[in-house]
């Protein structure tokens, strides 16, 4: 999509961050996609054979670019991840591809990146639990299904009830929102139910996924909240997370306004914020 080379453009451009600030992730070795993925569903991306039910299911035509593509937005978070532990914060351009089960993918996601950095970590020991907090306007259905016997990964997902998936997984916390929730309603929520989340959970680290199809302008969101309150949603995450003295890593998620800049805006505005809290 155009929004991932805006993004660090417009980054840049507002001198929210310098060259300096990016890295460039490699592709993900195998052995952590076969971590989470199974090994039928990594055989038939990587060959190409993945059949056109399954390919329609995820909705790009397979390509060996789409699938390079996954292991690097998957190395991305991982490096996020390990950087948040040193820095507090870190943040991928793209990723928040949460609709990719163990064994398929759905709905634009074809590895999911927070369930490949989750077992990393994990594995590495480098945590012991990990929080998940899912604001896309849809729900996290693979994450939350992969997680579902782990005590190690809380999954929170806060999303459109009567949006996409069809068919609702069970994160550890659901909070199911009506057509229209605005600003108010939905700040109102997060800030009630976010600290006393962290407090219960007591993770090592969150890994957050701001997608801004929550927006009213989103062709796809169904909720309706504005720019400046999807800023404000930010604010609560990120302040709420410094207080607690947690790092958190960040993928961006969906966004589909039709106009792109309202896209590259709210997205912008999630590292603007990460920059105000963390660093000034």
């Amino acid at each position: 999509m155009e929004k991932y080379e805006l993004i660090p453009a417009q980054l840049l451009y507002q001198g929210i961050v310098q060259q300096e600030h990016f890295f460039e992730p490699k592709p993900l070795e195998e052995k952590w996609i076969l971590r989470t993925h199974c090994p039928e569903y990594w055989k038939s991306l990587k060959e190409l054979t993945i059949s056109p039910k399954a390919a329609r299911k995820i909705g790009f035509p397979m390509t060996a670019n789409l699938v390079e593509r996954g292991r690097v937005i998957a190395q991305g978070t991982i490096d996020c991840a390990l950087y948040a532990m040193q820095h507090g914060v870190a943040m991928n351009v793209a990723g928040g591809t949460h609709h990719s089960y163990k064994d398929h993918g759905e709905g634009f996601c074809v590895l999911n990146d927070f369930a490949i950095t989750s077992n990393y970590l994990l594995d590495k020991k480098l945590v012991k639990k990990v929080l998940i907090v899912d604001l896309d306007v849809h729900q996290g259905n693979g994450t939350a299904k992969i997680f579902e016997d782990d005590p190690r990964v809380f999954t929170f997902s806060m999303h459109g009830s009567k949006n996409y998936p069809l068919h609702k997984e069970a994160s550890d916390l659901d909070i199911p929102l009506p057509d229209g929730t605005n600003d108010e309603a939905y700040l109102s929520i997060l800030r009630a139910k976010l600290p006393r989340l962290i407090q219960d959970v007591a993770p090592d680290i969150i890994l957050y996924l701001s997608g801004v199809d929550v927006l009213a302008s989103d062709k796809l969101g169904r909720l309706g909240m504005s720019i400046e309150g999807c800023q404000e949603r930010d604010k609560i995450v990120f302040e709420t997370t410094k207080l607690f003295q947690i790092p958190i890593a960040v993928s961006m998620g969906g966004g589909y306004s039709p106009k792109v800049a309202d896209i590259v805006d709210a997205h912008t505005n999630t590292f603007k914020m990460a920059q105000d809290i963390f660093f000034d």
